[in-house]
């Protein structure tokens, strides 16, 4: 495509360690600029869209792979809206949203991945997970839900479990939306404003935020724990939403077109029924 250049693996979690939530500015536009680009952007995003809606129906048909994507962020980090934008062009049929609140009874005297399992997608389908296991090595870390050496065992359950999933045909990319401490302060006085966003305030927000520190450093552990060759994280700034789900909609692109599904073969001979003698 002519214009500009588009590069994701820049926000691409190393899988030695070593990697710091500080080196990746959220407000990066990698140079474009909405007045000068927007349209470009845009119509960029509307023709990717209509590849991912070609090759979701060769998955779905083709019922040998699945794809997960995991969202996290901060409050006010767009995960919903990144999900509205992203997942469009996708047949509902075959594409489920989960939202993972605070566990139930029923989740919280189970294993912490019991409840995350059962909404894994099947095969031929793509599942977003709108929050998810991470939780468990981030909220429980910060605010002690669990006790610290079950917490420091989760990091490696959840590679075994991601490990398992990968192995049994589901291509997993974990996206963190990025977005500084005072760009979350402007979301939320944005959100008190209006009517129509107070319903997405929360008290417990402003608690959450004066602990901004330390849920980044627990994001930190968990990125530089859990990221991996077969379910990789991705910290994508997340400030400039317009390309942001552009950002996301490429990745999502390269990882389907990477696992290349295909339509099966029909079952019959095609020569036994030309169109033309069907009536």
């Amino acid at each position: 495509m002519a214009g500009f250049s588009l590069d994701y693996s820049r926000y691409r979690v190393p899988t030695d360690g070593k990697f710091s939530l500080g080196d990746i500015d959220p407000g990066d536009s990698q140079g474009l600029v909405k007045e000068r680009d927007g349209q470009e952007v845009e119509e960029r995003l509307a023709r990717i869209q209509a590849r991912l809606d070609e090759l979701q129906q060769r998955l779905f048909a083709e019922s040998k792979q699945a794809l997960l994507l995991v969202l996290q962020g901060m409050d006010t980090s767009g995960k919903d809206n990144a999900i509205r934008r992203v997942i469009a062009p996708f047949n509902p049929m075959a594409c489920r949203v989960t939202n993972f609140k605070s566990p139930s009874h029923a989740e919280q005297v189970r294993d912490f991945l019991w409840r995350v399992h059962s909404h894994v997608p099947r095969k031929g389908s793509i599942g977003v997970f709108n929050r998810s296991h991470y939780e468990d090595v981030l909220i429980a870390r910060v605010h002690g839900l669990a006790p610290p050496d079950l917490i420091e065992k989760r990091y490696d359950h959840i590679n075994d479990f991601e490990k398992m999933l990968a192995d049994h045909g589901t291509r997993i990319v974990k996206v963190m939306l990025h977005i500084s401490k005072d760009y979350q302060l402007e979301r939320l006085k944005r959100r008190l404003k209006r009517a129509d966003k107070r319903w997405k305030f929360f008290p417990e927000d402003l608690r959450d935020r004066k602990r901004w520190d330390d849920y980044m450093e627990a994001y930190n552990i968990a990125l530089q724990r859990c990221s991996t060759t077969y379910a990789p994280w991705y910290v994508i700034p997340a400030q400039n939403r317009w390309l942001r789900n552009l950002l996301i909609s490429r990745l999502l692109l390269d990882i389907l077109e990477d696992m290349d599904p295909q339509f099966p073969e029909a079952q019959f001979d095609p020569a036994d029924y030309p169109p033309e003698k069907i009536t």
